[in-house]
C-alpha cells in the first residue's frame, strides 16, 4: 500500500472514531450535564477552544492556504503553455507574473463565500437559529422557547457543522505529502473533537431525544471521512483535469478555513468572560504548534 494512502485512511479512521466518543462524553459524564458552561469547566473549555482555534488559524495559514496558491499558480501556468487558457498579455518572459489575475485568491475566496451563502439561506429559513458551539448564553436563550423550535436550530446547528467536515476531511483527502496530511489531521482533530462535544452539549439543551442525537453525532463523525474519500479519489485520479480539480477543491477547502477560524471559532471565544491575555496565549500556543511543524512540512 502506499504509504501515503495509509496515513490518509489513518486520519479517515481517527476522524470518525476520535469525535464520535468526544461526542458521547456530555451524555455519558453527570458533570457536564448539570455544569455546562460554568465556573471551571467554562474557563477550562474556554482554553481548549482558544488552543484549538490557535491550531485551526496555523494550519490554514501556514499549510493550506500557502498550498493551495502554489497548485493553483502551477496548473494555471501548465494550462497557458498548453494553450487551454490565454496567457496575459502583460506578462513577461522572464516568469513575472504579478500582472496576471489572482485565480487562487479568487477560487479561496469562493470557498469563502460559498460557505457564507449557504449559512446565511440556512440561517434565513430560520432566522433564531443560534448558530454557536455550545455557547452559555444560547442556553438561557433557550428558556421559554417551544422544544420543537430549539431541536429545529440543533438540527441547523448540525447541517452547518456537517457541511463544514465534508471540506475539513477532503482538505486531508487532497494532500500530497504524508506530514500535511497528519498536519492538517491534528488541526481537524482537535477543532473537530471539541465542536463535536459542544454539538452533543447543544443537542442535549435542545432536549432533541437520545435514539436522534446519536444519528445526529454519527453522521456528523462520517462528514470528515466523507470528505477524505472523495479527496482520495480526486488524489488519484490520473486524469488530465485531475491536477487542477485537486488545486480548486484546494482553494475551496482553505476559503472554508478561513471562515471557521474567522467568522465562528475566535470570534466565540475571544468574547467569553475569561483573561484576554490568557486567550491570547492559548491561540498563540496553538499557532505556534502547527508553524513548528509546518518546517517539516
Amino acid at each position: 500500500m502506499d504509504p501515503l494512502l495509509g496515513v490518509k485512511i489513518g486520519c479517515l479512521a481517527g476522524l470518525l472514531v476520535v469525535p464520535l466518543l468526544c461526542g458521547l462524553i456530555p451524555s455519558q459524564v453527570q458533570w457536564f450535564q448539570v455544569n455546562m458552561a460554568r465556573g471551571k469547566h467554562r474557563r477550562i473549555l474556554s482554553f481548549i477552544g482558544c488552543f484549538a482555534a490557535g491550531v485551526f488559524l496555523g494550519a490554514c495559514i501556514m499549510h493550506m492556504v500557502a498550498d493551495a496558491l502554489g497548485d493553483i499558480k502551477t496548473e494555471i501556468e501548465k494550462r497557458q503553455q498548453q494553450g487551454a487558457l490565454v496567457p496575459n498579455q502583460n506578462s513577461t518572459s522572464d516568469g513575472d507574473d504579478s500582472e496576471g489575475y489572482p485565480f487562487g485568491e479568487l477560487i479561496i475566496s469562493f470557498g469563502f463565500f460559498l460557505v457564507f451563502f449557504i449559512e446565511s439561506v440556512v440561517l434565513s429559513c430560520c432566522p433564531r437559529a443560534v448558530h454557536s458551539h455550545g455557547d452559555a448564553e444560547a442556553h438561557d436563550d433557550h428558556k421559554g422557547v417551544p422544544e420543537s423550535h430549539s431541536s429545529f436550530r440543533a438540527f441547523v446547528l448540525f447541517l452547518s457543522l456537517s457541511f463544514h467536515s465534508v471540506f475539513e476531511g477532503l482538505a486531508i483527502g487532497v494532500q500530497k505529502e504524508d506530514t500535511g496530511a497528519i498536519q492538517l489531521c491534528l488541526a481537524v482533530l482537535i477543532h473537530k473533537a471539541i465542536v463535536a462535544f459542544s454539538l452533543a452539549l447543544k443537542l442535549i439543551q435542545s432536549g432533541t431525544k437520545a435514539r436522534w442525537r446519536l444519528l445526529y453525532l454519527v453522521v456528523f463523525a462520517l462528514m470528515s471521512p466523507v470528505g477524505i474519500a472523495i479527496g482520495i479519489g480526486v488524489s488519484l485520479s490520473n486524469g488530465d483535469g485531475s491536477g487542477l480539480a485537486q488545486a480548486v477543491l484546494e482553494g475551496v477547502a482553505a476559503g472554508t478555513f478561513l471562515y471557521v477560524t474567522f467568522l465562528e471559532i475566535l470570534p466565540y471565544e475571544l468574547r467569553s468572560h475569561e483573561s484576554p491575555l490568557v486567550k491570547f496565549s492559548f491561540i498563540g500556543f496553538g499557532f505556534f504548534v502547527m508553524a513548528l511543524i509546518a518546517i517539516w512540512a
